[in-house]
Formats: structure tokens, C-alpha cells, sequence
């Protein structure tokens, strides 16, 4: 029989994790697993990795840990049975081979999971169904339940409805999305390297055993990735980062160390926190938004968007560059084309000419009432 959870849904999350023995005995965490660490080109799924985390999860969860899996590998267990060799370049096939893939996924994790008594269940989402309010909300209150009812939610990329070029990583910084979106107490990021390096493991780098901020890898070349993933390190890094700079702390190791890092054992990177909770949709605009378009803001609007916490109005605009609508996002640019902020404009990019450099009750007055609000209000605004 499935345990049930041991929180209710909605609860807060517990206190802060300090440093990763926490982990040990933290009561709600996402893990992520690559590609890489589950599948190979010639066979498919790897059955012996995939046992091999299942069981590390399974147990916590039968401990009373609230686990929520992001896993990838839906394209790479996709090509065996298409005949492929390699990953393919082109949106169709990549999207034929997740839609083959994730089937045969979850399958596995659902037989798998099912030894140990423990129910999973598929929940396929993009970065923006995380930051539209209803996708938000649905999917807020699903994961709730689910793991209320003690589920395991296997969380991927919806790649097989993509309606861009399915993105380098994405899997990866959709991790610390949810974990966002859920309050977890950790992110922990698994791959098939077992820590963040100074340099080439094989040339005899350190590993970097903690990250207090991004000063901690300032001059340090981050590797890319392989040839079954589409993240490698580079976006662990940039995953982990988000997450800690949002008030969730990371960890960065193996596949293999699975069963260590979530005993609070010295392993792999661990990234603590460096800032705090926000709005997912705040985290999405200022890491994942598709910017359609800048704005150049005088020195006066950027002291007031930056330090005095102020929506933009049209009079602190110098020139605006892109094709964008209302509701897109735009980076906000000092006068030296430094990007100072990002937000959601409220006007279409044809609109604001007309309006640069003059104040809002003019504007209202000569084009209509509906001219008298922000360029960009401040709750849709994020610093940079």
C-alpha cells in the first residue's frame, strides 16, 4: 500500500537547510535526473541505472520524504526503437522520439517503483505553464495532491507538443522551477559527474565541495554537454544557482552518489542559499522569459526602478528596440546598454514612440484613459 504523506497540502516547507547533512532529513526535495545517467544510445534505457535511483527514492519516500523526480531521457529512450543512432537535430524527430520515449520511461519507473510499493505518476509541463497564473495554479494544486497521497510525481519536459526547438538544458533549470513551485527544502541535481570541478577532472582539478555565491566560480570553466543530454554541467550549474538564489539549496553530484547525498554525505557541490523566495513567475522572467525587445531608460528611471523599487513610466524612456506586444518581456537598459532590469511591458512596441519622455496624465489626456498606466508595473519587474 502507498504511505501516505506525512504533511498536508499546502504546508509550509521546514526550516532552511544550512549545509547538506540536511538532506538526511529533509521533508520534501526534487531530484533530477539526465539522460546520460539512464540511458544509452544502443539499448535504450539502462535498467540497471534506472533500478539504481529507483531504489534510492523509493526508500526515502517509504522514510516519509515528500520526492518529486524531474527526469529526463524520454528522447534518448526514443531512438533505440526508432532506429537511431544518435540524437537528432531536427524538431519532428526529436519530437517522434520523446513521444516513443517517454512511454517506455514511464513504464519502467512505474514497474520499478511498483516493487518497492510505491505508486508514481506522469506530469508533463513546460517552463511556461509554471508562469501562466492558471497553468500555475493547476499545477500547483496537482503536485500537492499527488504527493499528499503519498505519489511519486515523475515531472518532464513536455517535449513531444514543443512549440520551440526543444532548448539546451531545459530539464535541468525546470527542476528549480518546481522546485520553487512546490517550496521544496533542496534541489538535488544528479548527473554522471560527481561533483562541480575547477577544471578537467582528468587533469587532477578540485572539486569544489561548496559554492557560497557565483563569485565562488568566477574564472572557472563549466564543461557542456554530451551526446545522449542536452544539459551537461554548464546548466546543472546555472539550475542550482537559480535555486539557491531563490531561497532553495542545491546539490550537484552523480547518479551514482544518490544514495550518499541524500544521507547528507560529503558528495558532489553543494550551493547554499543566497536570496530568497519569490514569485515563480519572477523566476521565470528573470532566467527562462523569451525577451522580444529593450527599453533605454535615462538615469533618473533607473535610479527609480532599481533603488527606489518604482513601476516605469513612459517619461523615463529614452528609445525602445524589438517587435514585442503587450504582455511580452523586455529587458529595461541604462543609457550605456548595460540591462539593469527585465519586466513585462504593457504596451505593444508600436505604441510607445509616441509616448517617450512625457507623463502619464498627458498622455491620458491627449491618446485616452487607458494611456495612464505603467510601461511596466513594478510586480512585473525583476532586477538583474
Amino acid at each position: 500500500m502507498t504511505p501516505k504523506s506525512p504533511t498536508q497540502p499546502g504546508a509550509p516547507a521546514a526550516a532552511q537547510l544550512q549545509d547538506r547533512s540536511g538532506l538526511s532529513t529533509a521533508g520534501r526535495i526534487v531530484v533530477k535526473i539526465g539522460s546520460s545517467s539512464l540511458t544509452t544510445v544502443a539499448g535504450g534505457i539502462s535498467e540497471p541505472a534506472l533500478l539504481e535511483v529507483v531504489q534510492v527514492l523509493a526508500q526515502r519516500r517509504l522514510q516519509g520524504t515528500e520526492v518529486i523526480l524531474v527526469s529526463s531521457g524520454a528522447i534518448a529512450a526514443g531512438l533505440a526503437p526508432l532506429g537511431l543512432a544518435r540524437r537528432p537535430k531536427d524538431l519532428a524527430t526529436q519530437q517522434a522520439a520523446a513521444s516513443v520515449g517517454q512511454g517506455l520511461l514511464m513504464a519502467r519507473y512505474s514497474q520499478a517503483f511498483a516493487a518497492h510499493g510505491v505508486t508514481v505518476s506522469q506530469v508533463l509541463l513546460t517552463a511556461e505553464d509554471l508562469t501562466r497564473r492558471t497553468q500555475h495554479v493547476n499545477a500547483h494544486r496537482a503536485l500537492e495532491r499527488l504527493l499528499h497521497l503519498g505519489v511519486v510525481p515523475i515531472v518532464n519536459e513536455n517535449d513531444t507538443v514543443a512549440t520551440h526547438e526543444i532548448r539546451f538544458g531545459d530539464n535541468d533549470r525546470l527542476a528549480a522551477l518546481v522546485a520553487h513551485l512546490v517550496k521544496a527544502e533542496a534541489l538535488v541535481l544528479l548527473s554522471d559527474v560527481d561533483a562541480v570541478y575547477d577544471g578537467p577532472p582528468q587533469n587532477g582539478a578540485r572539486r569544489i565541495a561548496h559554492v557560497a555565491g557565483p563569485e565562488d566560480l568566477s574564472g572557472i570553466t563549466i564543461g557542456r554537454a554530451g551526446g545522449l543530454g542536452t544539459g551537461g554541467m554548464a546548466t546543472k550549474v546555472e539550475a542550482a544557482g537559480i535555486a539557491a538564489d531563490t531561497g532553495i539549496p542545491a546539490l550537484v553530484t552523480s547518479a551514482a552518489n544518490a544514495a550518499a547525498a541524500l544521507a547528507g554525505e560529503d558528495v558532489g557541490t553543494w550551493f547554499s542559499v543566497n536570496g530568497v523566495r519569490r514569485p515563480v513567475r519572477l523566476l521565470w522572467l528573470a532566467h527562462l522569459a523569451d525577451i522580444r525587445g529593450t527599453l533605454t531608460l535615462d538615469d533618473g528611471a533607473v535610479k527609480a526602478v532599481r533603488e527606489g523599487h518604482k513601476s516605469l513610466l513612459p517619461a523615463g524612456i529614452t528609445n525602445v528596440s524589438g517587435v514585442f506586444e503587450a504582455g511580452d518581456a523586455v529587458d529595461l537598459a541604462d543609457l550605456r546598454g548595460v540591462v539593469v532590469a527585465r519586466g513585462l511591458v504593457n504596451y505593444a512596441a508600436a505604441e510607445l514612440p509616441q509616448m517617450l519622455g512625457r507623463g502619464t496624465k498627458e498622455l491620458a489626456l491627449q491618446l485616452g484613459p487607458e494611456y495612464e498606466r505603467e510601461v511596466v508595473h513594478v510586480d512585473d519587474l525583476v532586477l538583474l
